[in-house]
């Protein structure tokens, strides 16, 4: 299999680059579900309280493997995060029996089990893996790549990929879509932030919509369907630094992989 370095841009959306074409296009594109999911919320599960500060939604209709998963226990969530304290959604999926990994590399110790299900890790999932040189003097490197921790835990499969990573999430799905760690993963769930380009990501504003939208149409292709959009209104309406196209800075969106079945 070759190994990829860059996603396919999609076209530009006009014939000549245009920030305003570019994004009423990834507008349009994550305010548009593509597929239509009857069962989001966790209320049917045990041990689910609804005071999660976010919509977290997931789809528990019959015909996705999660809700079998969850019944027979063998349900896995990657929860990647930075300090965040809204853990409410982690706890339902451990209460209802899944094996939910949160990361975070504010955590005070290396790993902590809480309960049978739910277990916190002192790791920042990254686009990359640490440059062993710089590792070797570091005491504890602590930023890996999801693909790598998948293989050091010995995790084929997650069944659910949470992330709210302050904008690392472009690269990081661009990392998981070039090694093909996409593959393995059942529904996503992320939180992504346009209100500037995102770590690492470079070019003009026209360019930069642009490969988000191609990113997003990259999961497309791996039979990733959106079913579910939250708009935060309660962050600032912010477009790239500007007030504009009547956005928000920040939205989660909810994918299944309609290869799980």
């Amino acid at each position: 299999q070759t190994v990829r370095w860059h996603i396919e841009l999609q076209p530009w959306a006009s014939a000549t680059p245009s920030l305003n074409y570019e994004a009423s296009r990834f507008l349009k594109y994550i305010s548009t579900s593509q597929i239509s999911c009857e069962h989001m919320n966790l209320n049917s599960l045990k041990g689910y309280s609804e005071t999660s500060k976010k919509p977290w939604s997931i789809c528990l209709d019959e015909r996705f493997s999660l809700i079998h998963r969850i019944r027979s226990k063998q349900c896995r969530l990657y929860s990647l995060g930075l300090g965040n304290d809204d853990n409410q959604f982690e706890l339902s999926m451990a209460n209802s029996g899944c094996e939910v990994h949160r990361f975070d590399p504010s955590i005070k110790s290396a790993h902590i089990q809480e309960g049978r299900h739910l277990w916190y890790h002192r790791l920042s999932i990254d686009w990359r893996d640490p440059n062993p040189a710089i590792a070797a003097h570091k005491l504890h490197s602590n930023t890996k790549k999801l693909g790598t921790v998948l293989n050091e835990f010995g995790h084929q499969k997650i069944d659910v990929l949470k992330a709210d990573v302050e904008s690392a999430e472009w690269k990081i799905l661009e990392n998981l879509i070039l090694e093909d760690v996409v593959e393995q993963i059942g529904q996503l769930v992320f939180e992504v932030h346009i209100h500037w380009p995102g770590f690492e990501v470079s070019g003009n504003d026209s360019t930069v919509v642009r490969y988000w939208y191609s990113l997003l149409r990259e999961l497309e292709l791996k039979d990733f369907r959106l079913f579910h959009t939250y708009k935060d209104l309660s962050k600032p309406q912010m477009f790239l630094k500007k007030e504009a196209f009547n956005a928000s800075s920040c939205y989660t969106l909810s994918w299944v992989n309609t290869r799980w079945k």
